[in-house]
């Protein structure tokens, strides 16, 4: 069969996915206020109270499948409805992928936006579970165009359109010829609420899973991996001290660092681990604007101002911790302004993780960051079940 038959076929076969009612135009990219990567949080609405537990209304995730059809609901994609669970499919960021990895679709994920931000090699430690990174198209290439869309011809594009605008500086002409041509896009933006465009409903770590679930007819890994990540929150929040530190959330400018781009606690995914661990956020409480509001970074004098209890250092990609006692810590302690800070003095200079976490990379993180934060009380302990996680993901979740 030549390129233009099997192109021909595939679109064919998705005749029955798209976008349900009046979504596509206004409804698509709902909240788009023009591009720019700076702002503050969005106000909460109805609905977005209505996720954090404040009642009112809810989304219906699905709609009875009909004539093998079936729906999905989220914000600010609206309904869009599929023939089958994707078959092929990307996310742009590692959020995203790591659920779809948490749901057994990793044979089908062909793509991410930079693949140093997807922590792959966090299933090193679950038996039957793997992602090549170096085997994923880098959609980020000095920026993302609609080409490689085309190149990669998924099923489903797993991220939110306004990303793709305000972020990416794509039209919106541009991402409705590519719904329309390729795939359809699905996602929401939940792994910061820093972004001004954001004026529309956000959603927690599971809520968004769940979203994605009901995309690839996973209700039951969702469930049986849910379980136990509530297991695993409840014991280790039991476990917590009664007074709890306050952090400053921090990525380095520059290895070995001089100077900080700042990250607030806040209700992103991104933070999920330190909200489970009950901290307080230094920098919100001393003023400091989020870089991804458009903060600038901060310096040593800055930091000895606010001389929080612990420091938290994000990097991305794989670090090991030889490498991070080197090039933070030992560079910290040897610092003539940061040594004397009292995180550094009493030794709690940790490792923050990465940005964007799944179901599976936030249990590791949330581990790593209990670990750092409450020595004395975690210790090296294995906070959750590698097997348990495994046998989910590979499909043995029924054990």
């Amino acid at each position: 069969m030549d390129d233009d038959s099997a192109r021909g076929e595939r679109l064919t076969r998705r005749k029955y996915l798209g976008y349900g009612g009046a979504v596509v135009g206004a409804g698509l990219l709902a909240g788009c206020s023009g591009a720019g990567d700076t702002g503050g949080t969005a106000p909460e609405t109805a609905t977005d109270r209505a996720t954090n537990g404040g009642g009112t209304p809810s989304e219906t995730a699905t709609t009875a499948p009909t004539d093998a059809t079936y729906s999905v609901t989220m914000e600010p994609v609206g309904t869009v409805e599929f023939d089958g669970p994707p078959e092929s499919w990307f996310a742009y960021t590692g959020d995203y992928a790591d659920m779809g990895v948490a749901l057994g679709q990793a044979e089908g994920l062909s793509a991410i936006g930079v693949r140093e931000r997807f922590g792959t090699h966090y299933y090193d430690d679950l038996s039957g579970v793997t992602v090549e990174a170096d085997e994923l198209t880098q959609l980020w290439q000095d920026g993302t165009g609609k080409e490689v869309f085309y190149e990669l011809d998924a099923d489903l594009h797993v991220v939110d359109p306004n990303f793709m605008v305000n972020r990416l500086g794509w039209d919106r002409e541009d991402v409705a010829e590519v719904e329309s041509a390729v795939a359809p896009f699905f996602g929401n933006t939940i792994f910061t609420r820093s972004y001004d465009w954001h004026d529309y409903r956000y959603y927690s770590l599971y809520d968004g899973f769940e979203k994605l679930a009901a995309v690839f007819d996973e209700r039951a890994r969702y469930e049986a991996f849910k379980s136990h990540h509530d297991q695993v929150v409840s014991s280790v929040r039991s476990r917590l001290p009664s007074t709890t530190p306050e952090i400053a959330l921090l990525y380095p400018a520059e290895m070995p660092p001089e100077s900080f781009y700042p990250y607030l606690v806040g209700d992103g995914t991104q933070s999920k681990q330190w909200r489970d661990l009950g901290v307080s956020d230094a920098l919100a409480e001393h003023g400091v604007t989020d870089a991804q509001a458009g903060g600038g970074t901060i310096d040593y004098e800055t930091l000895l101002d606010i001389d929080p209890d612990a420091i938290a250092v994000r990097i991305q990609g794989e670090v090991s911790e030889a490498y991070f006692a080197e090039n933070v810590v030992a560079h910290m302690e040897d610092h003539e302004v940061a040594s004397a800070l009292t995180a550094v003095q009493n030794g709690r200079v940790f490792y923050g993780g990465l940005t964007y976490q799944g179901p599976i990379v936030h249990l590791f993180q949330l581990e790593r960051a209990a670990r750092g934060l409450y020595p004395d009380v975690f210790g090296d302990e294995e906070l959750f079940d590698r097997q348990r996680i495994a046998d989910i993901v590979t499909g043995r979740f029924d054990r």
